[in-house]
């Protein structure tokens, strides 16, 4: 991966705020003229309230209030700056929109009238209905401005929780960076003393060393591009690595290498085996007198584990506290799980899970 970087939008998407408003507005027209509509249907009353009402007019008021919610939403989109999310109006801000939203709504309820007796568009004469007018445009007012301050308040905080999600990932993806960067440099000045030892003792291996070492180096460098490799991939740079250990310990270092092929796809950290031949080889005695075994195997319920008999160096050497407290960490980053480590019987063993490919 060769851009960590993660683009933060915070732009207003057009559907959140049109979907509820189209919704409102639906909602709106029908329960604002709810009274006419019950009206038209009272059989019994024969219209008292709303003498001489036809479905033509109900229609007519429902659509025509709907089409002004519809642009009262508008309007409020442009007072509350919905193109700026990042903006939140002030109080006095919200009140001036609800005072210019009623004012509007009162002018479309005139336009409607005027238009009723002008273009001879069906509509509600009854006076009952001319008294409920400046109500309804209160009504309208408040459903508007107030729906639209809520929707703007949501986006907000969704917005805050996006960039909070955002950053945290960003510091998750700078944690594992920092870790894992920590370890090429690591690796590399122990190989290096490694082979100035070789040098100086067998020229011949020493050129083999080096062979073996670049194809080593080459897959710490191809490791850097990813969070993960699969194990077959991290097996195979293990055997070279093991390679240039026996080059130096020879009889002294054994291992036992056994990886169950169905595993091979799984995927665990790169260098994650590596680090823990690693450590098993930089605290513990190898010599003749006692040599060093170190057991790689694959278990059953997804884990793969290290262990090695404890034998403690008797002059312990710099510890610079990268390792085990590494993977782990590298491990909670990405999984959320840790690794497990064990003393018991003479035994140390490191068990770190293997990540199904499917996840």
């Amino acid at each position: 991966m060769k851009n960590n970087t993660i683009k933060k939008s915070s732009v207003f998407r057009p559907d959140r705020y049109i979907v509820p408003a189209v919704a409102i507005s639906a909602g709106g027209a029908v329960l604002i003229h709810f009274p006419e509509v019950i009206s038209l249907f009272d059989w019994y009353e024969v219209n008292t309230l709303f003498p001489g009402i036809t479905i033509a007019d109900v229609v007519s008021e429902v659509v025509f209030t709907f089409l002004s919610l519809l642009f009262l939403f508008a309007l409020n989109a442009v007072l509350f700056r919905l193109d700026r999310p990042n903006e939140f109006p002030s109080g006095w801000k919200a009140a001036v929109a609800f005072v210019v939203t009623w004012i509007a709504s009162s002018l479309l309820g005139k336009v409607f009238v005027w238009m009723h007796h002008e273009l001879d568009i069906p509509a509600i004469d009854a006076l009952v209905h001319h008294y409920l007018h400046p109500v309804r445009d209160f009504v309208m007012a408040t459903v508007v401005t107030g729906s639209t301050s809520m929707i703007r308040l949501v986006h907000r905080q969704q917005s805050v929780l996006i960039e909070n999600e955002q950053l945290h990932a960003e510091n998750i993806l700078n944690q594992y960076e920092a870790l894992k960067n920590q370890l090429n440099p690591h690796m590399l000045f122990n190989s290096l003393n490694t082979l100035r030892s070789l040098v100086r003792e067998s020229p011949e291996k020493a050129q083999v060393y080096i062979q073996e070492l670049s194809r080593v180096l080459r897959y710490t460098l191809q490791g850097n591009e990813a969070y993960t490799v699969t194990l077959k991939e991290e097996i195979e740079f293990v055997k070279a690595y093991l390679f240039l250990l026996q080059m130096r310990y020879e009889d002294n270092l054994r291992f036992t290498l056994d990886v169950e092929p169905g595993y091979e796809s799984y995927r665990v950290p790169p260098m994650a085996v590596q680090m823990l031949i690693e450590n098993a080889v930089k605290h513990n005695e190898i010599s003749k007198r006692n040599p060093l075994t170190v057991r790689i195997v694959t278990c059953n319920d997804g884990w793969l584990e290290v262990t090695n008999r404890l034998q403690p160096k008797l002059t312990p050497g710099n510890d610079t506290g990268i390792g085990l407290a590494n993977l782990d960490k590298r491990y909670r980053l990405i999984y959320k799980q840790g690794i497990g480590i064990y003393t018991a019987g003479g035994q140390f063993r490191v068990r770190i899970p293997l990540i199904s490919p499917q996840v």
